[in-house]
This record gives C-alpha cells, structure tokens and sequence, in this order.
C-alpha cells in the first residue's frame, strides 16, 4: 500500500491557502490593533484568542454538518468552497477598517473572516483522511503539514515585500496577496479533486490490503477505553495544550517583540519566521523516516526538546544578531517533529469507531491552549516586560516533555519494506 502524493497534495491546497491567512492574521492583526487603535497588551491578546474561542464551538459543529452532508462534489467541498469565498469577502473590507482607523469595521470584517473560515476549517481538515487509507494516514498528515508550511511561507514572503516602512503602514496589498492565493489554491482543488470518486477507492484499498499501525482495533468497534489507555490519553492531550501554549505564544506575539525588542522595522520580523517555516519545510520528509525508524513518542519527544534549547537560544539575544536564525532553524524542525507525529497518536488510541470524536478532543485542547495563552503571555508583556516571552515559551515546553513522558499507547510499529527503494514509491 502506497501513498498517492498526487492526490494528497491536491486535497491539501485548501489547507495550504487557510494557512496563508493564519500566517497573516498572527503577523499583522496585533500590531493593527497596537498601532492603528491603541489597544493594549492584555486587550491584544483577547482579541487575538477570539479566533480560537470560536474555533470551539465551530469546529465540532461544521464537522459534523459535513459528515452528514452527501452531494455530487462530496461531504467537504461544498464547504471549502463556499466558505473560502465568504472568507476572501470579508478579508477585503479588514485593511479598509485599518486604513480608515474605524474599530468597528476592522472588528467586525475580521469576526466575520473568523466566522467564515471556522465554516470549512473542518471539512477541509476532514478531506486527507476522506481520501487517505487509514494506514497511511500518517503519511498523508506530514504532507498535509507540509502544504500548510507552504502557505505560510508564501504569507511571510509576501509581508517582507509589501510591508512599507513606518509604525502603520498600509497593509491592503498583503491582505490583497492573501486572497488571490486563496482563491487560485481553492480553484485548483474544486478542478482536480474528485473527492467521492477518491474515498470510495481508498475504502476498496483498505479492504484490499489491510496494513495496521501500532494496537489496532477491530473497525468500527466502540466503547470505554481500557484505564491504561485513558492515562495515556489525558497526558498526551495534556502534552498537546503545553506544548501549543509555547509555540503559539511566541508566534503570536514575535512581531510586536522583535520591534519593540529588536527594533526591526518593514515586515524585518518576517525572516526569522521564514527562517523556521523553511527549516520545517526542509524537515519533513526526514522527519517521516526518522518516526518510521523510532516511533512517534520518541520523536515528539526529541522535539520538545529542540524547542526548548531553540527557545532558550533566541531569547538570550538583547539585540538582533544574524545567529538568530540558527535557533529559529531549531523550533522550525522540532515544531515540525511535534506536529506531524501527535494528531495520528492521538487517533491511534481511539478505538477504531471514535476516530471523529477522539480528533475533537485534540482540537478542544489545541484550541484551549491557544486560546489561553496569548491572554496569558500578553499581561506578563504589558506588565513585566517583552523579554519574558521566551523564558515563558521555554516553561510550558519543560512541561510538555514531563507529560509526554507519561504516554505508553498510540505509538507507531513501523512496516517493514521489501528494499529501500520501496520507500520512494509514489502512485500516479
């Protein structure tokens, strides 16, 4: 059984064009908010967790109105679709509320891009394993994650040609970027995926060549899960929320820290986080084999770890300095590591029937974490100072690792290959 990259690649363009946005949205929106309307650290951090409050509720919500959906275009597409176009609608009127110093207009076009894009979020992550055999599904998370680096990478590119110089510059050309590239990405997948066509064979292949990872259960089968796997679930979603509320700290705050710290100015802060998403970019094939080689806890694991030194590292420096970017290369591949690796444990301890539920609760603490943490790291910013942003990024990685240590199901047992060359197999 062989990963069709073609088709994976294809059914990931919606993800890549979403992270195009959330690249742009972390970037720029809390520094709209501090230079354009004055709003203050903490007041910064609520608005910026709005996204993830949403998320929820929402994401559960669309997902499930997308499994229950049956049309000619599939379960998810009607959703990409609409939704994306309601997105890039709203997107249009947020550099128009900036520019017009109107709070009301800047709030309520980002609340309805939020609405907009919480709509197909779901669906969109529901289509890889729609169109995935389950025993690859893994595979397919690492290209999934890579489309989404893709997209990031396009967004960070994009502000450090079409940010202009001073406190507010005008972002209408970047926010303009961002939505020809979703509406191009999202043209290409409603042309090229046959997603009903594409389930219905993976299904056949599944039956066909039945291949398992690590402490299958029988399919379909539901019910409580034994006490030693409800142990290894809490902590491991517990290692999920830890390691988001550092990671998602640092991403949301890092523009306003390097110019305020730093002192960078016109979108410099860009090529630290392209630095990172590059790096991650680079990482993940590596990565695929090296989970294969070790198993997954094992490299989430060594992930944490290289976020914490690369953390640590960054945070030592008092003004920018070139060598910056040898940490930013660190969190790039360690947050990579963590994040193709920890979705599928989490499904993997799911009995076999409560695939759907079990990927709520990965989002509900992913989501919880990010929704905490900008509110929290935000008052340590206004009231302490911006150089607290680091040491606090390196805590809650110290405490993903103890918890992590404390998982023993949903690793994976990886599938002997007949040759090497095996590895490189791609379908058409």
């Amino acid at each position: 059984m062989k990963l069709n990259y073609r088709r994976t690649i294809l059914a990931g363009l919606a993800f890549m064009a979403i992270f195009s946005f959330w690249q742009t949205y972390d970037n720029i929106v809390p520094l709209i908010l501090k230079n354009s309307f004055q709003m203050n650290e903490v007041m910064t951090g609520v608005v910026m967790a709005a996204d993830n409050v949403l998320a929820l509720f929402l994401l559960p919500l669309f997902g499930t109105l997308s499994d229950k959906t049956n049309t000619k275009w599939g379960k998810r597409k009607p959703y990409i679709v609409i939704g994306s176009l309601l997105t890039v609608v709203a997107i249009a009127f947020m550099p128009i509320g900036d520019n017009a110093r109107s709070l009301p207009m800047f709030l309520i076009s980002t609340g309805l891009v939020l609405l907009f894009m919480a709509f197909f979020r779901s669906p969109t992550v529901a289509l890889m394993p729609d169109v995935t055999p389950r025993p690859l599904r893994s595979k397919g998370n690492a290209i999934i994650n890579l489309m989404g680096t893709v997209g990031a990478i396009y967004a960070l590119i994009m502000t450090r040609v079409l940010v202009g110089d001073g406190l507010t510059p005008d972002y209408t050309l970047l926010f303009w970027s961002v939505i020809i590239f979703i509406l191009v990405s999202i043209a290409v997948l409603t042309l090229t995926v046959n997603e009903n066509k594409w389930a219905q064979e993976a299904r056949k292949q599944e039956t066909k060549e039945p291949e398992g990872e690590a402490e299958p259960e029988k399919s379909g089968s539901k019910g409580k899960l034994s006490r030693p796997k409800k142990v290894s679930l809490i902590f491991l979603l517990l290692s999920v929320a830890f390691w988001y509320m550092a990671y998602n700290a640092v991403t949301s705050a890092f523009s306003r820290y390097a110019t305020e710290v730093w002192k960078l100015e016109s979108g410099g802060y860009a090529d630290c986080l392209m630095v990172a998403t590059v790096a991650a970019v680079i990482s993940y094939v590596p990565l695929g084999f090296l989970a294969s080689a070790i198993g997954r806890k094992k490299s989430i694991l060594l992930g944490v770890v290289g976020l914490f030194a690369g953390f640590a590292y960054v945070g030592f420096f008092g003004t920018y300095h070139f060598m910056i970017n040898a940490g930013f290369v660190l969190v790039g591949v360690s947050w990579a590591a963590i994040n193709v690796n920890s979705f599928p444990m989490v499904v993997e301890i799911a009995n076999d029937g409560d695939v759907g539920k079990y990927t709520g609760y990965y989002y509900v603490f992913s989501m919880a974490a990010q929704i905490l943490t900008p509110i929290l790291s935000g008052v340590l910013l206004q009231n302490v100072s911006y150089v607290t942003l680091f040491p606090y990024s390196c805590i809650f990685s110290a405490l993903a690792f103890f918890t992590m240590l404390r998982v023993k199901h949903g690793d994976s047992k990886p599938i002997a290959k007949k040759s090497m060359l095996e590895n490189f197999d791609v379908d058409d």
